[in-house]
């Protein structure tokens, strides 16, 4: 736009305001949650070419009477993972715009472990001009350590890219994981700190305290999304740290963290979802969901509200987002109650969410990802075979309902034929990461107790984060079918008993997301837990086996976890054997 036109652009929003010309919408007789003001107040909106006119008496092409319903500005999810709802970023917005999100803060790092940069740029590319704004921030663990074959890497150079090439789409740098890298000054990583700039760097320190505390936020990192307690929460956020209170489908926080917020201390602090499952999300919701939720707990809904737009938008730099004031972008969500914040209405820059179509820019990248280094690429059973060594202990992982957080266990396994073997009794499954990106093969085992498996196996591509073929079983045969079903399909999550596959749920895209609607991954995500409760040793509704499942082989989440290379002792960030004695 030249000069001549930004000139007659400003005078028609003038005109606009002035009233001298009608506006596009007005929202009479709302009560405006002012995230700016802090109160709620009476408020006829006029919108026009997308952005708010103002408040008062306009004329408009098209008047919607709110009958005094609450109108709120749209809803910002301040970090997430799109992959982990499985779902295209197209099918995720289908879902999430009209439950009141207008924009997230998108980690691709999930797809970048399998992809690279070019998973990364076709993201991009695909959601191109969505009319729910997907802003990026460009991975910085990709592999996130060492101790873990992923499918690529994210070099500095990937990151100087990044933030340059998509200037106002790419904000900064993603949640910098490695932060035993960062205290120990590794160049590649302080490389990668430097080739963001100025720009914004996402914080991930679990249980960092203190000093190493110091160091890490001295290092640029600004946010985190990893705290359990308040104590935490409040020590990062006197250190200056941003918090994203984070609830999602197992990783539930927020219920713990409000007791650290305050009057003076919320505006540092934002709603985020981080991972979502599709079943979650339709049943639930998203960002509305973690507002409510906040309400529910004993937020202020003004206060509530802010932590998922306003406060967000202002950490991240989003200009004129996250707000109801003239100039701002119309994102706007009509509640019919605001105690429930139950949406009747949303829009997206002045447009009814109920009438605009999410497509994606283009073609998604597709060929199978799934790469088994083994003879004919079969998995076979004696893959998953552990000799037993008499009288040791073995460590084994802990799940923690609710958290991605894991135990370290000390076990000793069942014996037979000189084997250490599952033992559903005790709810104890083996566990194994398969490389499944062509690059070595590896298989590593261990054993995990909280799947609550009575038979049978479960099995995933999505498995955090070089998203490796995980496998969780108490039978070897059906371990290996479960494992080179997903490996024929291209990726997904996989339940298997008895030599019978009871349900798939197909992954093709890097053997992350499903090519399919939202509607067909809910009902398949439906019949894999039902498969799973049949198989599982009490049939737990609220069970999410397939989300704790994928957080198994983190290895930068404590306390013990498994990747393709074997076991990793977190708080040592050190490999570390099976075998006890």
């Amino acid at each position: 736009m030249n000069t001549d036109d930004r000139i007659a652009a400003t005078a028609k929003r003038i005109s606009l305001a002035l009233g001298e010309i009608p506006a596009d919408l007005l929202l009479k007789n709302t009560r405006l949650v002012n995230v700016l003001s802090g109160e709620i107040h009476d408020a006829d909106i006029a919108v026009a070419d997308g952005m708010i006119v103002g408040f008062g008496d306009y004329q408009a092409a098209r008047v919607l009477d709110c009958q005094g319903c609450h109108v709120c500005p749209g809803l910002i999810d301040g970090h997430i993972h799109i992959e982990s709802t499985l779902l295209t970023p197209w099918e995720f917005a289908k879902a999430a715009a009209p439950r009141g999100t207008c924009a997230v803060v998108w980690d691709p790092h999930e797809i970048a472990n399998v992809l690279g940069r070019d998973g990364i740029e076709a993201m991009l590319r695909l959601t191109q001009d969505s009319p729910l704004t997907f802003y990026f921030m460009a991975s910085s663990c990709v592999p996130a350590t060492t101790m873990e074959t992923s499918g690529a890497s994210i070099t500095a150079r990937d990151v100087a890219h990044l933030v340059t090439q998509y200037k106002g789409r790419v904000l900064g740098l993603a949640e910098l994981m490695n932060y035993p890298g960062v205290l120990a000054k590794d160049p590649e990583v302080l490389a990668k700190l430097e080739a963001c700039g100025c720009a914004l760097v996402d914080g991930h320190a679990p249980l960092l305290t203190g000093k190493a505390l110091n160091a890490y936020v001295m290092s640029g990192a600004s946010t985190d999304h990893e705290c359990t307690v308040p104590e935490e929460a409040l020590e990062k956020m006197r250190k200056g740290m941003h918090i994203l209170m984070r609830e999602g489908s197992d990783e539930k926080n927020l219920k713990d963290l409000v007791a650290c917020l305050n009057r003076h201390n919320a505006q540092n602090v934002s709603l985020a979802c981080d991972d979502r499952e599709p079943m979650d999300l339709t049943r639930n919701g998203h960002m509305d969901h973690n507002v409510r939720m906040a309400i529910r707990l004993g937020v202020e809904p003004v206060r509530a509200v802010q932590m998922a737009s306003i406060n967000t938008a202002r950490h991240y730099g989003l200009r004129a987002r996250g707000a109801i004031a003239p100039g701002w972008r119309a994102d706007l969500v009509v509640l019919d109650s605001l105690e429930d914040f139950s949406v009747w209405k949303a829009f997206l820059a002045g447009r009814d969410v109920a009438e605009i179509t999410f497509a994606p820019n283009g073609e998604a990248p597709t060929g199978n990802t799934v790469h088994i280094t083994a003879p004919d690429g079969v998995i076979t059973p004696q893959a998953f075979a552990v000799p037993m060594r008499p009288g040791a202990r073995a460590r084994c992982l802990g799940v923690e309902p609710g958290q991605i957080i894991t135990g370290a266990l000390e076990v000793i396994p069942r014996e037979a034929d000189g084997l250490a073997c599952a033992d559903p009794e005790r709810d104890l499954a083996k566990i194994a990461v398969i490389e499944r990106h062509g690059r070595n093969g590896n298989v590593a085992l261990g054993f995990v107790q909280g799947l609550d498996l009575a038979r049978g196996a479960l099995a995933g591509t999505v498995a955090h984060d070089s998203h490796n073929l995980i496998v969780a079983g108490v039978d070897d045969a059906d371990m290996a079918l479960a494992a080179n079903v997903l490996a024929r399909c291209g990726g997904g999550y996989a339940v298997v008993a008895g030599g019978e596959v009871l349900a798939v749920l197909e992954l093709p895209l890097a053997g992350l997301m499903s090519a399919k609607t939202l509607e067909d991954v809910v009902r398949d995500q439906d019949a894999l837990h039902a498969a799973y409760r049949a198989i599982s040793r009490h049939g737990r509704t609220e069970a999410r086996p397939f989300m704790a499942m994928s957080f198994l082989s983190l290895p930068v989440i404590p306390e013990l976890k498994i990747t393709d290379k074997g076991l990793v002792d977190v708080r040592g960030f050190q490999p570390v054997d099976l075998w006890l004695d």
